[in-house]
């Protein structure tokens, strides 16, 4: 009897221990799919990028970061293998100048690197190899060979955790390198103010830092305080074996919230501790998206590009809600507060996809936007357009309306008709209904001007979305006279040409004319003739009319995916051609899609399978895509154009169906229902669409099925 209960002890101490080992460990399922390192390698072939790199270049493909963040947050701790790129790591380089805690992918930010250091020589950096590096979502490690340190990093919101392994324990060193990041630094300070804690301040873009060791520091050595040159080293002093942890918290506000921010995120946690939990936040969000079906490779590219569809906006606001607003003052809100979206280019599709996954994320977004719109006057913009009109009006007719719509739209109504704002010649744009440049001899692709071509189509699209709030709200005269507006875009279309044309200040078409010639600024916004002349949104019926009906577009649009690319076009951004179609830069990112608005689905589905297949995780690694993903755009048009449906015109609560790439998709809405998006066959041409088992008239479902869940069958042949 007394031998069976110690049997009995046994069994249960070991079912005690098997669960609790369990609850410590974080079950993953969907990061494994990540693969953080896509995007950071170079894209080099030029039979995709439609030229020869002149010599020295770089394509501006990719430009993603491998190491740890969690889904919008305040840290992205990333390794730095070469300051003036777009973020910081490029796949092709072999040494590590140092760890840095912020990033977007936009030649800016990487603040504060750090760096462990064992016997340095008189520069600083080390080599490494991919053999001893690896990363996944929430995590990063890689051995730097010259200073024999094993680095393995992970991140909460707001702090990050480093842990160096030495090989040798004597003469062990940690570099702050104060002068140096993407942006410019204005000035920086740094101090011991304990025997284990660093603090200090980076000026350009103004972050603070509270950093605490788990060892004593013997000394801090400083080298040209406050310039660009200058650095810290910070001298350990000898102890045991045990790695080194580093744990540092940020703040864009002040010290004390920095290490408010460390304290209360990662406080006495372990390394692994806060591993697990950022595992357990991808985990979470990934898991959204459920699939069956597919290649590895597909898979792969899903995820890993839901992944990156969420690592921008970043959080700015402190944990105790502070944050520093548009007027550089201190200020508190009941939201959190994040960086502006990268609205040229997420507005098409990702800032849809953050708010059907992350709408408390989204929702902050607009409050943010709308804080700067009241500090400033006017709402944000990113680099051109006015695209916050889409965002935010998608966002709302979505069901995303706990915020200020009022006081909103009246920021946007400015937006729209005030000069000196959000919109450049926007006088102009009103008086004529259209942005006029001017007339220049043999512009070339850097030339400078109005770029008016690409603006008055986007602000036409930009009057449409301001409409549908004032509809909504029922602002019956603005919205008339911002729906008639928004037919501007036909004022850019040459009958003789068939092209959206430059005109000049009297009206007269600019001439000499090259639809195929690209330009940053004249006429175009990285962009030519061919890339910008299918984009209206909002009124493919009308754009439709202009080239005489469903047969004269259909040969238009033929054209642009077969007309040879000249290779002699060279223009960095505008890279990586299916005949004039750009597929590497925004401007033309719904053109795949259009064949659908006259029957013809088979031909849309055919391109889109061409580009998923064929231009996402390319290169010799697998690791290059077809351009910028430009904090996360071009993410996110492959994870809807993979599930099967596209915001076409992301204004507008609905989606464009396509064929997907897996036998079934299960979503789960932030509501609670599930949406089932079913694909029997595999034949990729969209023959019929079935919504909870009714035909579905026409091609776009309605955002109502992530209100209500539904089952929707895409038959195919």
């Amino acid at each position: 009897m007394e031998t069976n209960y110690k049997r009995f002890l046994s069994l249960l101490l070991v079912m005690t221990l098997a669960t609790a080992l369990t609850k410590g460990q974080t079950k993953t399922t969907y990061t494994k799919f990540v693969n953080t390192f896509i995007g950071t390698a170079p894209l080099t072939d030029p039979n995709i990028l439609g030229y020869e790199l002149p010599r020295g270049w770089r394509s501006w493909a990719g430009l993603t970061f491998p190491g740890s963040s969690l889904p919008n947050a305040m840290v992205q701790l990333s390794p730095m293998t070469e300051y003036g790129s777009g973020a910081g790591y490029e796949y092709e380089d072999d040494m590590i100048y140092g760890f840095t805690h912020t990033n977007k992918g936009h030649w800016n930010l990487c603040n504060i690197p750090i760096l462990p250091l064992s016997n340095p020589g008189s520069k600083f950096g080390s080599r490494f190899s991919h053999k001893n590096e690896s990363a996944a979502p929430g995590y990063y490690q890689v051995y730097l060979e010259d200073y024999a340190v094993n680095v393995s990093l992970t991140s909460t919101l707001r702090a990050g955790y480093h842990k160096y392994d030495y090989k040798n324990n004597a003469n062990r060193q940690i570099l702050f390198d104060m002068g140096k990041a993407n942006s410019r630094v204005s000035s920086w300070k740094i101090e011991k103010v304990r025997n284990n804690v660093i603090q200090g301040f980076q000026g350009g873009e103004n972050v603070y830092f509270y950093a605490v060791l788990n060892t004593t520091i013997e000394r801090l050595d400083i080298t040209d305080v406050g310039q660009r040159t200058g650095y810290a080293i910070a001298h350990l002093t000898n102890g045991t074996n045990a790695p080194v942890e580093l744990k540092i918290g940020l703040s864009f506000v002040s010290i004390e919230n920095a290490k408010e921010n460390l304290e209360k995120e990662i406080g006495n946690k372990s390394f692994t501790t806060i591993r697990n939990e950022a595992t357990q936040k991808w985990e979470d969000l990934l898991s959204t998206v459920q699939v069956k079906g597919g290649t590895d490779k597909q898979m792969q590219m899903l995820y890993s590009c839901l992944y990156r569809s969420f690592l921008w906006p970043a959080l700015r606001s402190d944990i105790n809600g502070e944050f520093t607003d548009a007027k550089r003052n201190v200020a508190r809100a009941d939201f959190a507060y994040y960086t502006e979206p990268s609205l040229w280019d997420t507005y098409r599709n990702k800032d849809v996809l953050l708010g059907l996954i992350s709408p408390k994320v989204a929702l902050d977004v607009i409050k943010s936007m709308k804080d700067v719109g009241d500090k400033k006057g006017f709402m944000p913009t990113f680099f051109h357009g006015d695209h916050g009109a889409s965002s935010i009006a998608g966002a709302y007719l979505r069901g995303i309306d706990d915020f200020d719509i009022k006081g909103t739209y009246q920021i946007l109504l400015r937006n729209a008709n005030v000069e000196g704002g959000a919109r450049p010649y926007i006088a102009e744009y009103i008086k004529k209904g259209y942005i006029s440049d001017p007339d220049i001899a043999n512009p070339q692709v850097e030339t400078k001007a109005k770029a008016g071509v690409s603006k008055t189509l986007e602000y036409a699209y930009d009057d449409y979305s301001v409409a549908q709030i004032a509809k909504k709200l029922g602002d019956t005269a603005n919205y008339r006279i911002l729906m008639a507006r928004s037919n501007n875009y036909k004022n850019m279309f040459d009958p003789a040409t068939r092209f959206m044309r430059g005109r000049l200040e009297n009206g007269s078409w600019i001439t000499p004319f090259n639809p195929q010639f690209p330009y940053y600024e004249y006429m175009y916004r990285e962009a030519n003739a061919w890339q910008v002349s299918f984009y209206a949104p909002h009124d493919m019926k009308g754009l439709i009319a202009l080239y005489g009906g469903a047969n004269g577009f259909e040969s238009k649009l033929d054209s642009l995916f077969t007309v040879p690319w000249n290779p002699k076009h060279i223009a960095r951004n505008v890279e990586t051609m299916i005949g004039q179609y750009c597929q590497g830069n925004q401007p033309d990112h719904e053109a795949p899609f259009a064949y659908h608005f006259i029957g013809k689905p088979e031909k849309s589905q055919k391109i889109l399978d061409n580009i998923m297949n064929n231009l996402y995780g390319i290169g010799s690694d697998g690791l290059a895509l077809s351009g910028m993903d430009d904090a996360g755009e071009m993410s996110a048009w492959y994870v809807f154009s993979a599930l099967g449906f596209y915001p076409f015109s992301a204004t507008d609560p609905e989606y464009l169906v396509t064929v997907p790439l897996f036998d079934e998709v299960r979503w789960k809405t932030s509501n609670g229902k599930t949406i089932v998006i079913k694909k029997p066959n595999a034949g990729r041409a969209l023959k019929e669409i079935r919504v909870n088992g009714k035909v579905n008239r026409g091609y776009f479902i309605p955002h109502d099925v992530f209100k209500n869940g539904a089952v929707i069958d895409i038959i195919s042949k």
